[in-house]
């Protein structure tokens, strides 16, 4: 009976106790001028609520997409993680439950001139740990944190799967583009140098300037070559991350792509909602949170029942006890456990708190590139007229001689060059579209749940065993 009254004291004195306390968001955590002062806001309007194959238009870069997240191996590890911490949350889940062993014996011995005796016994025997100062809450709890946890872990996986697969595909329409302004330059420049032997031949200009041609000429036939080695090599990463082999990809072209116009970054807040790596920050606080009420509830004394019931040809065997233990010697030990488990509390607030900072400069920086991309158009563009005017004025001039041949040439070399600038441009606006995309959390949308395709799994195996009975 004392036993009895000394367990409810302590379950009374524990239900107010702080290790039965559920996790919450705490109070340091904010996110005001986490997009800084030149990013004004109260629209919660963002391109992250865009799904990804809206976001994405781009048909050949939809199917590899597709085939990213369903072959990378980076999301199939994610996808096991996934499996691994649902099954170690069930398992604490059942520790809940009571546990009971069923072991039979039997026996015979016999002297010698006397008939053989037999005994057997068939004992059932259960175990049961009332969760009075919250271990088995707390570490369930802590369980299904870690599940929650990796399931974003596969969310962010996936958000940056998709913008990777999409800043190769981009790179490549980037690279397309430059190796054909540099062909039909190339090709350009070889008529220069035919024209310019030709007036040597003629007398109207000298080696050296047929040899200045002829290098420029060659300069530009190398920088294909570099052109090509790079396209192979992006083609390459982009396979890697498809998890197929190396290979060509269909692809359209950079000038016929349409992102997003309207930049629209939401309230800081949202972050907090839906970037998968802050959410995932978070949880990895809240199991620590929980593991540190499971230190402090491990300070506590434990009350185990323990029961059995058995048979044997004489009679019936039944037993109960009660046990309230506590460690008196190990209570330095578990202390010391308490200590290091709020100081781990304190590195993941602290971790947390990191990772949204993170996710606020990663919005800064990408919109602040896409913005300074924008705004290089216009001028990019006024510079290339400009030097098409030049090469054209430069031409009619040498036509009537008040112009070298060598000036026209400088004129086509620095065309070249804003050209090639000019979709170097359009790919930083497109890629600062694309890393505003991710930062914000866009592209985790139409995940599958791993769990809704196990359990699928299962009801089409069930459906199987009924038919063969």
């Amino acid at each position: 009976m004392k036993r009895i009254i000394i367990t409810l004291t302590v379950a009374l004195a524990l239900s107010s106790c702080s290790v039965f306390k559920k996790y919450s968001r705490p109070e340091s955590i904010s996110t005001d001028s986490l997009f800084g002062k030149e990013v004004i806001t109260t629209d919660s309007t963002s391109i992250a609520d865009i799904g990804w194959r809206d976001f994405f238009t781009d048909p050949h870069l939809q199917a590899l997409i597709e085939t990213g997240l369903k072959n990378n191996a980076d999301m199939r590890i994610a996808a096991q993680r996934v499996t691994e911490a649902q099954a170690a949350m069930r398992t604490a889940r059942l520790a809940f439950l009571p546990s009971f062993t069923f072991s039979p014996s039997f026996s015979t011995s016999s002297n010698i001139g006397q008939s053989s005796s037999y005994s057997y016994s068939l004992p059932i025997t259960a175990g049961w740990e009332i969760d009075i100062a919250g271990r088995t809450l707390n570490n369930k709890r802590k369980a299904v944190a870690a599940y929650e946890q990796s399931k974003l872990y596969r969310r962010s996986v996936q958000t940056s799967l998709i913008s990777s697969i999409a800043n190769c595909y981009y790179t490549l329409l980037m690279l397309d583009a430059q190796q054909e302004i540099s062909r039909t330059t190339a090709a350009s420049w070889k008529e220069n140098v035919r024209i310019m032997k030709a007036m040597k031949q003629a007398g109207m200009t000298n080696e050296a300037s047929v040899s200045q041609t002829e290098a420029n000429s060659c300069s530009i036939d190398a920088s294909l070559f570099d052109l090509e080695y790079d396209i192979v090599q992006v083609e390459n990463s982009l396979a890697l991350l498809l998890g197929t082999v190396p290979q060509h990809f269909e692809r359209g072209n950079i000038h016929s792509q349409r992102l997003c116009e309207e930049l629209l970054v939401g309230v800081p807040a949202q972050l907090l909602a839906r970037r998968p790596d802050v959410q995932s920050a978070e949880r990895a606080l809240e199991q620590a949170f929980y593991n540190t009420n499971f230190a402090r509830a491990d300070l506590y004394p434990s009350l185990k029942l323990s029961g059995s019931i058995g048979w044997n040809p004489a009679s019936w065997l039944v037993s109960f006890v009660a046990n309230l233990a506590t460690d008196i010697f190990n209570a330095g030990k578990k202390r010391a456990a308490l200590t290091i488990a709020k100081a781990q509390q304190e590195e993941q607030l602290i971790a947390f708190q990191q990772t949204l900072l993170e996710a606020g400069s990663e919005v800064n920086d990408a919109l602040a590139k896409c913005q300074a991309a924008r705004n290089k158009t216009d001028v990019r563009l006024r510079q290339i007229a400009a030097l098409e005017s030049a090469v054209n004025s430069t031409r009619q001039l040498m036509s009537h001689s008040e112009s070298t041949y060598l000036e026209v040439l400088t004129a086509q070399q620095a065309l070249l060059s804003a050209q090639l600038s000019q979709i170097a441009d359009r790919f930083e606006e497109i890629q600062g579209t694309i890393n505003l995309y991710k930062a914000l959390g866009g592209g985790a949308d139409e995940e599958p749940e791993v769990e809704q395709e196990q359990e699928g799994k299962r009801k089409k195996q069930n459906r199987r065993n009924k038919k063969a009975k």
